[in-house]
């Protein structure tokens, strides 16, 4: 059975992951000319036209013909829905209406009834405390409101005028009510004002947190989601997901990392990424991909080998049977067992070190891969911008993007974006087909999804530390 009920606006509901919880009372606050009034109708019209879900719309100060013809706008004949008997537009008192609910047969119950009323849309509250000084018959008014529409199981829209008169109502509706919900108008570039929406408060359900930007047009209410953007076709087309091994983050990406696509992990120096860019290299490896790590000046083979093991990897294994190899910028001794692994680029120049690429490694990573097999490369790109300058890093990074993306390999770059500045960390964005940003502020390490494949973006995550697999949690 479904739990929840349809909004009418399709970014709403995606916020609201499915609708307004079946049965709920919410109130919907804003200034006038927010669009409120469209809101509500809006909610009544396509529970009336598609979900088989008729509605009822209390007004206590417009009249049914004004409506009916602002609606018009809309292309929303309502009319035409009360004459199939799936909506009814009620002009009356607040003090009429709250009479008419409290009676057993009263009005209010016999249109319930007698069109199978499931939502309903009360405009405004404001009227129900017109000329009521005492703070306890306030409350017992909206309580004995709410009570009503519980026991019929409504889901209802309050509507609530935003004034600086009234502003003493809202902290107390909002405890009564199961849902809060703000509509603003807000100056944007000095010039224009924009509508945002930002749902406060909704009891039984996860919410998309944050200000989320609407616009009235035709159709009536159209919102865009906050943190979407545009699905980046190119590579999420055929491409199996792959786990990071995080399971909220594996949420937040639609399932994970794309299997051709670069991802980077921007970081800055206080905060501790290595858990997560081995949780994501470590369920490359167990997903059976062949490896490539360019190492940095804090990060040897011993710690890499160490950060495996706690996912169960065997680096040495990986030796063995030429699944991994570590292109070494430093002249540090090399760990037993790894010697046929390590490949020391430290005394090659730059155009020397394409080639070595080029001529080297292609070959073996194509002959590898026309036999089935896949690879993951790992770079510090820091360490190429202190050992080969930002330019090299640029033209060489752009190219094995290029390259990786044509051979269906998955690439996962490290990146401090504030050291490297704003032109080169800008083009590093552009090329990649995600960002990961992980930073230490104050006495929390935080994460946010700032780019994706699927389009996805999240808000700032709270990075916590766990004692077991993957040893880190996303909260």
């Amino acid at each position: 059975m479904n739990n929840y009920t349809s909004s009418g606006i399709e970014g709403l509901d995606t916020i609201l992951n499915g609708g307004f919880p079946a049965g709920s009372t919410i109130m919907l606050d804003g200034a006038p000319g927010t669009g409120k009034t469209i809101l509500g109708m809006q909610f009544l019209y396509e529970g009336a036209s598609r979900h088989n879900e008729n509605g009822i719309y209390i007004t206590f100060e417009e009249f049914p013909e004004q409506i009916y013809k602002d609606m018009k706008a809309f292309d929303w004949d309502l009319k035409s829905l009360e004459q199939e008997k799936k909506l009814r537009v009620i002009c009356m008192s607040p003090e009429i209406l709250v009479q008419q609910m409290k009676h057993p047969n009263g009005l209010f119950d016999q249109l319930v009834k007698e069109i199978n009323c499931k939502r309903v849309v009360i405009d405004s509250l404001n009227l129900f405390h017109f000329g009521i000084e005492d703070s306890v018959e306030k409350r017992k008014i909206i309580y004995t409101l709410r009570n009503i529409l519980r026991k019929y199981n409504l889901t209802t829209l309050l509507i609530h005028e935003q004034t600086s008169l009234h502003k003493e109502e809202i902290p107390f509706v909002s405890y009564v009510v199961d849902g809060v919900i703000r509509l603003s108008l807000q100056a944007h570039n000095e010039i224009y004002r924009k509508r945002t929406l930002e749902v406060l408060k909704m009891r039984g359900c996860r919410i998309g947190e944050g200000e989320h930007i609407y616009r009235l047009n035709d159709s009536g209410m159209h919102l865009i989601p906050a943190l979407s953007m545009i699905e980046d076709i190119v590579v999420t087309e055929d491409q199996a997901a792959l786990t990071t091994g995080i399971p909220s983050l594996d949420r937040l990406l639609s399932g994970g990392i794309p299997k051709g696509s670069t991802f980077i992990v921007d970081t800055n120096s206080k905060a501790n990424y290595k858990y997560l860019t081995a949780s994501i290299g470590a369920s490359r490896v167990h997903a059976g991909e062949n490896c490539i790590f360019l190492m940095s000046s804090l990060t040897c083979i011993k710690d890499v080998e160490h950060l495996y093991s706690l996912h169960g990897i065997d680096m040495k294994e990986l030796v063995k049977h030429k699944r991994i190899y570590f292109f070494e910028h430093y002249d540090r001794p090399i760990p037993e067992g790894y010697e046929s692994a390590v490949i020391h680029i430290n005394h090659l120049d730059d155009e020397e070190f394409k080639g070595f690429i080029k001529e080297k490694m292609a070959p073996i990573m194509t002959e590898s891969i026309e036999k089935g097999e896949s690879w993951f490369v790992y770079y510090d790109l820091n360490t190429f911008v202190s050992q080969r300058g930002k330019e090299f890093m640029n033209s060489f990074f752009a190219e094995e993007v290029a390259h990786t993306c044509a051979m269906g390999i998955t690439m996962l770059a490290l990146c401090n974006f504030k050291e490297i500045g704003i032109e080169t960390a800008s083009f590093l964005e552009r090329t990649s087909n995600g960002v990961l940003q992980t930073w230490v502020d104050g006495n929390y390490q935080y994460f946010q999804v700032k780019k994706s494949p699927y389009g996805n973006m999240s808000h700032p995550l709270i990075v916590e530390n766990i004692q077991s697999k993957p040893f880190i949690r996303l909260v």
